[in-house]
């Protein structure tokens, strides 16, 4: 289990935008991640802004699923020649329910395959065991960061 700073230590990601709190469950295989949303968001300045509702966006909802499943592939580690993971294709993406402050979401990341330097995956997230979005999610991996995803 990884709190936020160990997630910080493994992803080259920041605030803002690092989505994960918590790698509950990890394995070859499978990844559960948490992701609590609060009204404290910076995206909930711009998104639905009052008196609208404020809703978590689906693209945040995505780029916190990608980052679950980077940890499907050795890039969640301390070493000296990290590789980079891109995102470079979603499929199947759906959204199911609004995302909105107070919720908990709950990402799990499956590995569909590991071909040469593509990572597949496929990711579920939930709210209180309510289905909120899937996709398949396909990550680029590279030594060093240095490789360009194409």
């Amino acid at each position: 289990m990884l709190d936020v700073e160990g997630i910080r230590r493994c992803l080259p990601l920041r605030y803002p935008y690092l989505m994960l709190d918590r790698i509950a469950e990890q394995s070859e295989q499978k990844v559960v991640a948490l992701k609590n949303v609060t009204i404290n968001e910076p995206f909930f300045q711009g998104h639905f802004p009052e008196p609208l509702e404020a809703v978590m966006p689906g693209t945040l909802i995505l780029e916190t699923m990608a980052q679950a499943v980077a940890f499907l592939a050795d890039l969640a580690s301390d070493r000296a020649t990290r590789r980079q993971g891109y995102l470079v294709g979603v499929d199947k993406a759906r959204f199911r329910r609004k995302v909105v402050p107070g919720d908990r979401l709950r990402v799990e990341a499956e590995r569909v395959r590991v071909k040469q330097n593509l990572l597949r995956a496929d990711v579920r997230a939930t709210v209180d065991g309510e289905l909120v979005a899937s996709a398949t999610i396909s990550l680029l991996l590279a030594e060093g960061g240095t490789e360009e995803p194409r």
